[in-house]
């Protein structure tokens, strides 16, 4: 195993619990090879642990080990077990769930999403990517799948120096994937769909929101219907909108499989449905925003705020006292703190007065750790208008 020497700053940030050290912390790589397991050692030589080491991130280090340690089939057959023992005491009702959650189950950079008897897999760093074949050995040993697909068409992977890509690695994998989810049936394109086939860290949400439900219903950025499909059972009617055709086309095959004959899709930018429903005077007594992720990069989160602003006043047009907004955040970079303060101008702007129910974040399948604020990523607060 090859050394690399971090400084102090880097050190620190081990000692911090943090798995990331970055390429100013690095001192000498030595003969480290891109994709390498390496032992990370502090300025005295001293051993910090196991670590994935990139050529091309800033990222050069994620750690995966506090000690020296062999990672090879063993250690991803152990860690990917721990992680479904814990799916096992916190996933109910559901066939698909997130299995690897990154550096939330202690492997940076991978990421699995189980579908029944199928698997997405991501290999989001070199040193992932470069392990992708025993990875799939170990899934094949642990749960004899049907089928696994890669989703390594995210641009996340350019940082890596990685190819974009989606394939199928083992098996067979159908064009749509049925699995059982709070109750509904739902399908999921696992090669092409948005994510890895359904939102699986808003399964919590879907079932929180429902409980609010009731009367007109508007979903936001539906997608393959998520949380228009939990609202049908308690609305009269259910508006569902995306601007992508594909997504809707899923959408539309999750109602019909399960019956549902009370919510509408339609094809339209949710900023200009918004507005014109607000030129309109229409009214819903619940509107659900599950925007994509606007703020991206650090960079980009000042447009994004504008995004968030704006979506969050249109809705609160349409929403009469007694009505609820469920509205959310995939962006990491927009912290709840900051949510809230939007939500709370788009009240001010709207004179709407909002009472807090519920402040919620992703699955527990999506597991956080305390000392990496990156694992925390999803927002999902639900107002009442009083």
């Amino acid at each position: 195993m090859h050394t690399v020497r971090i400084n102090r700053k880097g050190a620190n940030r081990i000692a911090s619990g943090h798995p990331w050290i970055f390429s100013s912390d690095v001192l000498d790589r030595g003969e480290a090879v891109g994709g390498e397991a390496v032992l990370v050692v502090d300025p005295a030589g001293s051993a910090l642990g196991t670590a994935h080491f990139s050529s091309a991130s800033q990222i050069s280090l994620r750690m995966l080990s506090d000690r020296q340690e062999t990672i090879d089939r063993a250690f991803f057959l152990r860690r990917i077990a721990q992680a479904e023992a814990y799916r096992k005491r916190v996933v109910a009702e559901s066939e698909a769930y997130r299995l690897v959650h990154g550096e939330g189950d202690q492997l940076p950079g991978l990421v699995i999403d189980r579908y029944g008897d199928c698997f997405t897999i991501q290999t989001l760093d070199q040193g992932m990517d470069r392990e992708k074949a025993e990875i799939v050995s170990c899934l094949e040993e642990l749960f004899a799948p049907r089928g696994i697909v890669e989703r390594n068409d995210v641009a996340v992977r350019k940082r890596e120096a990685l190819p974009l890509q989606s394939s199928v690695l083992a098996g067979v994998v159908p064009e749509m994937v049925a699995v059982r989810m709070n109750g509904l049936k739902l399908h999921a394109d696992l090669l092409h769909g948005q994510k890895t086939g359904i939102f699986l860290d808003q399964r919590e949400n879907y079932i929180a929101a429902a409980k609010y439900a009731r009367g007109r219903a508007l979903d936001c950025f539906t997608s393959t219907g998520g949380f228009a499909l939990h609202l049908a059972a308690r609305s009269e009617s259910v508006e569902a909108v995306d601007s992508s055709e594909a997504a809707l086309r899923v959408a539309r095959l999750n109602l019909e499989t399960n019956g549902i004959g009370n919510v509408e899709l339609r094809e339209a930018d949710v900023f200009e449905l918004l507005a014109g429903h607000a030129s309109a005077r229409r009214r819903f007594d619940i509107v659900v925003l599950d925007p994509p992720a606007f703020a991206k990069t650090r960079q980009n989160l000042e447009a994004a705020v504008g995004g968030y602003r704006e979506i969050n006043r249109r809705a609160l047009e349409l929403l009469s006292t007694g009505g609820t907004l469920v509205t959310c955040s995939c962006s990491h970079h927009l912290s709840e703190a900051m949510l809230l303060e939007i939500v709370a101008s788009a009240s001010l702007d709207t004179g709407k007065k909002l009472r807090v129910v519920e402040r919620r974040m992703q699955s527990q399948d999506h597991p956080v750790l305390l000392t990496v604020p990156e694992t925390l990523y999803l927002k999902c607060l639900i107002l009442e208008v009083i």
